[in-house]
């Protein structure tokens, strides 16, 4: 394999890294993915939501062919305080449309089906041997990598890493991470019967819930809680800031804990068995955080390139991965066509992010991550909520308060300057 050079080679097995081998391998261009992980799958964090318009471009009928475990048809938000939660549901028959659908998946299911399309397309896999080094030119032009012990060439490579790209910080593409960039998500999967999540979360087959939560569950750290109805399991855990870890004096595992016995949420796992546990690294820093996505010979795409948005009230990454491995394998592809592998010719990739819908919707929120980062948020109104949701609806017989009283009771607790404050910052990133 030494004296062979492909066309591309593809550092990481991912859904970016399969999307791309695929589109490429298409074009019948010679295409070689080399994964860390033994299998396919392996070392993605299983448990999420993939919003189904990207890859519905790539495999018409994705939602139908693909191994998704269920339809999200409902979303909730809930704000907990210590034994309460005031929670906001919405449900839309706009969400059962292919090309507005999103799905809960488990990676240890979809990543093995994306390989299987990428080989059948002609892409070469090697799982199984990391990536330590891009090799360079006298010029500096990436021309293949160093795996093992083994030099690897190619005219273009195609960085799909993950979060941490070392190689492309090697390449002076991108910087270390900062700890208020990166969050650690932790995430377990409770198995149940397919009947058993139907009748807990009020849903039919194949359609499912979104859940986030903020407040308690992180004891007022900056971050939340997610959980996906699957299949026939549960995905739940939290996201927490590296640089919040210690905060509210419990360690991430803590709060997973802390979430699953929470009142609101407890009653919809008991009985159910514990099959996985997994952590994995998530940026948050936004458009803000995006590198340099192009060099000569070499382009940065999915996670690699921080193309993930923390909304609070949707995390959206896999859609993002997907459509840049589109664009990047499009790049490539013209690239090839001219015979041309410069930093100039690969420019046309950030043309294209620019003018579509990742850059587009990154821009439009790039001031959420520095609204979320504000401890109020998790620590004071939750509690706030709590109280007037109270004023509401608590009857003891004893003589009720006006609710105008109450609520402006609890939100003096807060400080009526700093809501307001918090209120104009929410509507200026949204």
């Amino acid at each position: 394999m030494a004296e062979e050079k492909f066309d591309v080679i593809i550092v990481g097995g991912g859904i970016t890294g399969c999307v791309a081998a695929y589109l490429l391998a298409q074009a019948e261009m010679e295409v070689l993915v080399v994964e860390r992980a033994e299998e396919a799958g392996q070392k993605a964090v299983t448990g999420g939501r993939m919003y189904g318009h990207a890859m519905e471009k790539i495999f018409p009928g994705f939602g139908e062919e693909a191994p998704v475990e269920r339809k999200i048809v409902r979303e909730r938000i809930s704000f907990l305080a210590e034994e309460t939660a005031t929670t906001l549901e919405y449900d839309d028959e706009e969400m059962r449309k292919p090309e507005k659908a999103s799905y809960s998946i488990l990676r240890g299911n979809l990543d093995p089906w994306l390989t299987e399309k990428a080989e059948e397309a002609g892409a070469m896999f090697i799982h199984g041997i990391r990536v330590d080094k891009v090799l360079t030119d006298d010029k500096g032009k990436a021309i293949g990598v160093l795996a093992g012990e083994e030099e690897m060439y190619a005219d273009c490579v195609l960085l799909a890493d993950g979060v941490n790209s070392l190689l492309a910080q090697q390449l002076g593409l991108k910087k270390e991470l900062e700890p208020k960039q990166v969050a650690v998500g932790v995430k377990e999967v409770i198995q149940f019967s397919e009947e058993e999540i139907n009748k807990r979360f009020g849903v039919k087959d194949g359609e499912g819930l979104a859940w986030l939560f903020a407040g308690d569950v992180t004891n007022g750290a900056v971050g939340g809680g997610f959980l996906y109805t699957d299949k026939d399991s549960v995905s739940i855990g939290i996201v927490e800031t590296i640089e919040e870890i210690g905060y509210g004096g419990l360690a991430p595992r803590d709060m997973v804990e802390r979430l699953k016995n929470h009142p609101s949420v407890r009653d919809y796992l008991t009985g159910g068995e514990l099959v996985e546990y997994s952590a994995h690294l998530v940026t948050e820093g936004g458009y803000d955080m995006i590198p340099q996505l192009y060099g000569d010979g070499v382009i940065v795409a999915g996670d690699a390139a921080a193309l993930v948005m923390n909304l609070g009230f949707t995390i959206r990454g896999m859609d993002l991965c997907a459509e840049s491995a589109r664009l990047a394998a499009e790049t490539i592809i013209a690239a090839k066509e001219k015979g041309d592998y410069s930093k100039a010719s690969l420019s046309l990739y950030e043309k294209k992010l620019n003018d579509s819908f990742i850059v587009k919707d990154m821009k439009h929120y790039r001031k959420m991550p520095a609204f979320i980062d504000n401890h109020r948020i998790f620590e004071q109104y939750p509690g706030m909520m709590e109280e007037i949701m109270k004023g509401l609806w608590l009857v003891d017989g004893g003589e009720k308060e006006k609710f105008f009283k109450t609520a402006m009771g609890a939100v003096k607790k807060v400080g009526i300057f700093k809501l307001f404050g918090d209120v104009r910052k929410a509507m200026g990133a949204l």
